[in-house]
């Protein structure tokens, strides 16, 4: 990375989690390196389908289901460059695996919610709702701040120390944006998914706009 004083500030991307209990922000997780893609999927959600009812063939039934993919690389070698950092000490001892760990417990229940769960069901408690995590939030600037649930997880480890401590790794992430389809309307999730779609409208007014003479006809009628 260039020292240069005049350069860009570089941002990166990465995940919030919040309490929504107590409105705050339990942890930060700011991507190492930015991925160099991210592959976006987004699947319509019409109320016609194939072959179905021809007066419902321009109606959609919410926005539409959106997905991201993304690859994230994790790597000690800057921190161990200066293993005499007090921030970097845990990296000497355990390599990447704290990092690792920050990530994967975004999947995990809590042990305590778990512990509580079990109480409740020794005490003779009928019906135990399923537990809830966090809400999570992929940032990828300030355009995109989207509530999401990761749906699949995949690790590849690719170096260790002499105490078998992962030093590099590949984290690939799939999201699923959650939408209005998925949260309550006053959800804190939705409010934020209702901004990034009014920010997606108001960034499509921006587009530049053509005529039909680029188009090769001189008018639809």
């Amino acid at each position: 990375m260039t020292t240069f004083p005049g350069s860009p500030r570089l941002l990166r991307g990465g995940l919030v989690l919040l309490d929504l209990d107590s409105e705050t922000v339990q942890r930060i997780i700011v991507m190492q390196y930015n991925p160099a893609t991210l592959q976006r999927q987004l699947q319509v959600q019409g109320a016609g389908g194939d072959g179905g009812d021809r007066l419902e063939a321009l109606r959609l039934t919410g926005p539409p289901v959106e997905t991201y993919q993304l690859e994230a690389e994790i790597d000690a070698a800057d921190q161990l460059e200066f293993p005499d950092i007090s921030s970097h000490r845990s990296t000497v001892e355990y390599g990447i695996l704290p990092q690792l760990a920050a990530l994967e417990t975004l999947i995990y229940p809590s042990s305590s919610r778990i512990r509580l769960n079990n109480q409740l069901a020794t005490a003779g408690t009928l019906e135990l709702m399923p537990m809830e995590t966090p809400l999570t939030l992929f940032v990828w600037s300030k355009s995109r701040v989207l509530p999401v649930r990761i749906t699949d997880f995949s690790v590849t480890e690719e170096a260790y120390d002499p105490n078998l401590n992962p030093l590099r790794a590949k984290v690939s992430l799939s999201l699923r944006v959650l939408s209005g389809n998925d949260l309550n309307y006053d959800h804190f999730g939705s409010s934020l998914y209702r901004s990034y779609h009014q920010q997606q409208e108001q960034l499509a007014r921006q587009a530049p706009s053509a005529t039909l003479d680029r188009l090769g006809i001189g008018g639809l009628l």
